[in-house]
């Protein structure tokens, strides 16, 4: 958090202590912190999956960039985009910034992703995290060592998200993609084939110490515990786990009980 926010923190705080003791907390200092949500694909809206995690506690804003295929080409696209998006969402309440996007934000490398926090922070003021982040902070919060990745992407896109993991301080023992640019262009990925792919990747490395499944449109909130009890390696996936990241820049736990092992302690 910069020494901004953290003022602007403990200025509202302040303020919140002296007005509930009088009985008269203002509407503004009263509401929830908010996140907001910067996501690769144009008019996305909150995932269902922030408030199955976060009910109450905290509110979310969501903004899309119009990414078109996840690929070096297309994220070359629209990568200026996201600085503008997170102004836009400082200005429209947000008290911190998440950018959602999980190859977006690593297909650069890990210096690039650093460096793309610190711009949406000296331009808003407020803290960030990204996605690659999130996946990042899980796997070493897991005591993550050798990862096992199952990922939605195409060889080069995978190529890119090695190097990532190596110079975030990992060993990629199995790295495996469906190949996807587009998810319009096939049929939807059900719960029991992502299931499938996720295992049969942890199955092809018995020395993973963890499981990574990486790409934020992959829907992995309710299969996180099960595939922890058939893989018996702790699960982090992007969506999920870069939801947890965001909201602890709120000053939350983010635990989120029932959602595999990390979630469930945080």
């Amino acid at each position: 958090m910069t020494d901004t926010s953290r003022r602007r923190f403990l200025r509202v705080a302040a303020v919140g202590a002296v007005c509930g003791a009088l009985g008269t907390m203002p509407a503004e200092a009263a509401k929830e912190p908010v996140l907001g949500l910067i996501f690769p694909p144009a008019n996305l809206p909150v995932p269902p999956e922030a408030k199955l995690m976060y009910p109450s506690g905290v509110r979310f804003l969501a903004i899309g960039i119009g990414l078109e295929r996840m690929t070096p080409e297309g994220y070359d696209h629209v990568v200026d985009r996201i600085v503008p998006a997170a102004a836009k969402l400082a200005a429209q309440g947000a008290n911190a910034i998440c950018v959602m996007g999980t190859s977006l934000t690593f297909y650069k490398g890990a210096a690039f992703n650093e460096q793309l926090k610190a711009k949406i922070t000296k331009t808003t003021g407020l803290p960030s995290t990204t996605m690659s982040t999130g996946i990042v902070e899980g796997l070493k919060a897991v005591g993550a060592q050798r990862v096992a990745a199952a990922t939605a992407y195409n060889n080069e896109v995978n190529a890119r998200l090695q190097v990532f993991l190596n110079e975030s301080g990992f060993e990629v023992v199995a790295l495996k993609g469906m190949g996807i640019e587009r998810f319009e262009d096939r049929p939807p990925v059900t719960q029991q084939e992502l299931m499938t792919f996720s295992e049969g990747v942890r199955d092809s490395a018995p020395k993973a110490n963890a499981l990574l499944i990486s790409c934020g449109a992959l829907k992995t909130l309710q299969i996180l515990a099960p595939l922890e009890k058939r893989c018996k390696v702790p699960v982090v996936s992007s969506l999920p786990h870069a939801l947890w990241a965001g909201v602890r820049l709120l000053g939350l736990s983010g635990r989120a009980p029932g959602y595999g092992s990390l979630l469930s302690r945080a």
